[in-house]
């Protein structure tokens, strides 16, 4: 197997981008990364594009294709391929272009993800989401996604003592990461009071526990590791790429306070550096709701189970904590994109391994995790990425 790098990246605002197409959100990413990478399209041999429900956000399906033919790609014939795993569907596509270059096969692959989820509102869009859950066994009933993670937050509030406040710490720390990212959907600073006085969703998650639907792109562009230094100055060496599975619905899963999903794949990726948790200076991970970073924290061993709340009254992962955590503000102030998630994680940490995250800067960084979920844990993927 061949080592990885990334030499390019690029992605675009997150927002409400009603004036902006699928087909634009896709252009800008792609070639922009392509031009970041300082490779030719002639040169590009695959590409894989996470996407989570395009034909029932926009009515388009056959996302890959399109998306070849927007990059000006069309006379090569590539292969392009969608993949979808919920809102795991950038990770998921990551992974495959990984182990895409790392066999040999390809040597120049485009990895990406896009959704355009504000074209749809209400009901409509709830009933799109509903189907990365359990159709038969919860979406069926009237679960959504907020109670399905409210259950996770009552369970994990029981056993371990977590409180409403912890959960609103998180949303503060991530919003105030947020609001020094230009690229961010919330680039405003909020208060836990503000939190608690939102309205309530799921009890015991608030409004403002929840992240956002998002429209946005984003795009990476994956060498050989040993042929990086031709195109990029400081090469992203991807040291470890795993993906696991779990139950797609809660009522099979052993308990609810963890992702077993998540746990199995950070300890693949572990076993496959040498790393452990104490090597990492930080970590983007998936936090569709405040609930999920603590379980994140906890599952990805940064923190003892049950101690996840209890790491925010103690700031470990602030900008200057001992683990920061979201310096992007996370799914929940930068926005979730779902298609394009994964990606938008592996962008900010390859920013923040050169040096170019601006005022969010992390000193002296190394070595970053990404952490994708797909649902409630059905999917989970986690890369390391480290300067060379």
């Amino acid at each position: 197997m061949r080592e990885v790098a990334i030499i390019g990246t690029s992605i675009t605002k997150c927002g409400e981008l009603w004036e902006t197409s699928f087909r634009e959100l896709i252009a800008e990413a792609g070639i922009n990364a392509i031009q970041d990478a300082g490779i030719e399209g002639k040169e590009i041999n695959a590409m894989y594009i996470g996407g989570m429900s395009t034909g029932s956000f926009i009515g388009q399906e056959h996302i890959s294709s399109l998306t070849v033919e927007i990059s000006g790609l069309n006379d090569l014939h590539i292969p392009a391929t969608r993949i979808e795993a919920g809102g795991a569907s950038g990770g998921v596509a990551l992974h495959q272009g990984y182990l895409a270059v790392a066999s040999g096969l390809y040597d120049f692959v485009v990895v990406g993800g896009a959704e355009k989820t504000t074209d749809t509102v209400g009901g409509e869009t709830t009933e799109i989401l509903s189907s990365m859950s359990d159709r038969e066994w919860e979406a069926f009933f009237g679960a959504t996604f907020p109670s399905l993670y409210a259950l996770m937050a009552r369970y994990h509030m029981h056993y371990h003592g977590t409180t409403s406040e912890h959960l609103a710490k998180i949303a503060v720390k991530n919003h105030y990461n947020g609001s020094l990212n230009p690229k961010a959907l919330y680039r405003r600073k909020i208060t836990i009071e503000t939190v608690l006085n939102s309205s309530m969703v799921a009890e015991p998650l608030h409004l403002f526990d929840c992240a956002p639907v998002t429209d946005g792109a984003a795009a990476l562009i994956l060498c050989p590791l040993d042929k990086a230094t031709d195109y990029a100055d400081m090469p992203i060496k991807i040291a470890a790429s795993s993906q696991s599975s779990d139950t797609l619905s809660l009522c099979r899963r052993k308990n609810l306070d963890s992702l077993l999903a998540t746990q199995k794949a950070v300890d693949d990726a572990y076993k496959k550096t040498g790393y452990g948790p104490s090597n990492i200076d930080l970590a983007e991970v998936h936090d569709c709701f405040t609930i999920a970073e603590i379980m994140a924290l906890e599952d990805l061993g940064f923190v003892k189970k049950g101690h996840g709340g209890k790491a925010m009254d103690e700031n470990l992962t602030e900008l200057n904590g001992s683990i920061p955590i979201n310096p992007s503000g996370g799914l929940k102030a930068r926005g979730h994109p779902l298609g394009a998630t994964g990606i938008y994680q592996a962008h900010e940490i390859v920013l923040q391994l050169k040096g170019k995250a601006d005022k969010r800067q992390i000193n002296d960084a190394r070595i970053g995790l990404c952490h994708n979920v797909g649902g409630s844990g059905g999917t989970a993927v986690v890369h390391l990425l480290e300067v060379t």
